[in-house]
């Protein structure tokens, strides 16, 4: 599908899903809004966008700060006058257990991961339902269907943007607006760089490139699916948990629990 002329506001587009994300949907045409808190990451990639012809909009913005995030939708408006796609993108986790993470390392996580979605979706989605048209891209991570050790408060974040737009979802029906998650299984970006993963190993041999995620996002703009699982064949992976728990839920534990503990092994 071409999105040429299309409005696009994509979120931590700095680096990794983000930034591979703005180079597909500017290769089908699309005009960007680049947000991220990074500034000169933000600039340096849309020196690389130039040679497609399109026009964007550098866009510095924490979105967990409420305040932040109406001056961005302000500045998206006034530079393209609407929008039709809205990738919630922006999103980071913290390695460690429940007992040894502080209060405000949870609750940043849930600051950005959830609650910055939710303030962008607030921000942007009047205008769509007014156009009669537009999709948000929320992207979670497989990790919205199972709770691992070591990273139960990044999981909740994306236990509840799945909830959200499942039931944001149903609230759009017959709007024109639709809604849909992409959650993919670990991805190579700087994702790992936070200490807290620096004693744990970065990537699975079956982790997946920014590239191939991004391609999913560009689909998933135009789809009627609530969720689009990356790659397509752990969708079996997810039915499986959701309908034997019993069995997945005790053998998920044991794996992670072990791999924890070689992690304190180092400490």
């Amino acid at each position: 599908m071409s999105f040429r002329g299309k409005t696009v506001v994509i979120t931590g587009a700095s680096s990794g899903i983000g930034a591979a994300s703005c180079i597909e949907f500017a290769k089908k045409g699309a005009n960007l809004a680049l947000v991220a808190r990074r500034k000169e990451k933000l600039v340096e990639l849309e020196k690389t966008l130039v040679k497609f012809g399109i026009n964007t909009s550098v866009c510095e913005c924490d979105v967990s700060d409420k305040t932040q995030v109406q001056k961005m939708s302000s500045q998206v408006m006034e530079k393209f006058g609407g929008i039709d796609v809205l990738v919630n993108n922006a999103g980071f986790a913290i390695y460690g257990t429940v007992s040894d993470l502080t209060i405000e390392e949870i609750e940043s996580q849930m600051e950005t991961n959830y609650f910055g979605m939710v303030y962008c979706t607030k921000k942007f989605l009047p205008k769509m339902l007014e156009q009669k048209s537009g999709h948000i891209v929320n992207v979670a991570s497989v990790a919205a269907s199972f709770g691992l050790p070591g990273i139960a408060s990044y999981c909740a974040s994306k236990f509840a943007m799945l909830g959200f737009s499942e039931g944001l979802k149903h609230e759009l029906k017959g709007t024109g607006v639709g809604i849909t998650v992409v959650s993919p299984i670990m991805v190579k970006t700087n994702f790992f760089d936070h200490q807290s993963f620096k004693h744990m190993p970065k990537y699975s041999p079956t982790a997946l490139s920014a590239k191939t995620v991004a391609n999913a996002i560009v689909s998933a703009a135009n789809s009627s699916r609530l969720e689009i699982i990356v790659p397509s064949a752990v969708r079996g992976a997810v039915w499986i948990k959701h309908t034997f728990p019993y069995i997945v839920n005790p053998i998920l534990g044991s794996v992670f629990r072990k791999q924890m503990a070689k992690k304190n092994l180092f400490f």
